[in-house]
């Protein structure tokens, strides 16, 4: 395949340009935004090499010289919305500091539904991932622990969030999908469940409903998550 690496290669280690020749067309950003608007609009799995190349303009096996791999393809995806994060001036307070962290991320992976697909280490190293991911560290600076626990403090934090926004995605994608209203839904299945428990083949889950049977609250699902990460680390 035309500008395909024989040995393993980091796209940001090759330069974007060499300086010789022409001034390309398009930059690695422009090529980023064009995978970007594809996926929000019509999910990650139209992003193609073709597709992209005709959001630009181009030819496909034009774009194969900037960008070797649809693997690659995915990491400036990831590290443009990456630079969608604020960086701020660290409160001094690690805990809060790492709360609005994750507020922030969860907002991203809700801008762009398609990135909890492709939330990896391997994509983690990018000029605005290490960026963002120097930002957390600062914002560690007051917890006490060595890096190694801050990075697994990060990692946790980040996978809950990820976590719970997948689900909360893929809700809204199936009630979207239903054939009637999500309350017929939800009725339909209370229904179900209530004379399941009646039956007193589930004690102990009946005594659970019993014990709070109202609706759950998902925000606050979300803080107590995150509250008892954090204090598994404090």
């Amino acid at each position: 395949m035309a500008g395909r690496a024989a040995v393993p290669e980091v796209i940001w280690a090759r330069p974007e340009r060499t300086g010789r020749g022409p001034r390309p067309a398009y930059t690695r950003a422009d090529i980023a935004a064009a995978a970007v608007r594809i996926a929000d609009a019509e999910g990650l799995d139209a992003v193609s090499m073709r597709r992209v190349a005709a959001e630009l303009g181009c030819g496909t096996m034009s774009l194969y010289n900037y960008v070797p791999r649809k693997e690659d393809l995915y990491e400036l995806m990831m590290d443009a919305v990456s630079g969608e994060h604020e960086l701020w001036e660290p409160s001094g307070d690690w805990r809060a500091d790492m709360i609005r962290v994750a507020h922030q991320t969860r907002a991203l992976m809700h801008r762009h539904t398609w990135l909890p697909r492709l939330m990896s280490p391997v994509y983690g190293f990018s000029p605005h991932a290490l960026r963002f991911l120097e930002h957390c560290l600062a914002c560690l600076d007051p917890f006490d622990a060595p890096y190694g626990t801050k990075m697994e403090l990060v990692a946790m934090v980040n996978g809950v969030v990820t976590t719970y926004v997948t689900n909360e995605i893929s809700t809204a994608e199936r009630t979207r999908s239903l054939p009637w209203s999500e309350e017929q839904e939800n009725a339909a299945r209370i229904a179900y469940l209530g004379a399941q428990l009646a039956s007193g083949a589930y004690p102990r889950l009946a005594a659970s409903f019993g014990a709070d049977a109202g609706p759950i609250d998902m925000e606050a699902v979300f803080e107590r998550a995150l509250g008892r990460v954090l204090d598994g680390f404090a």
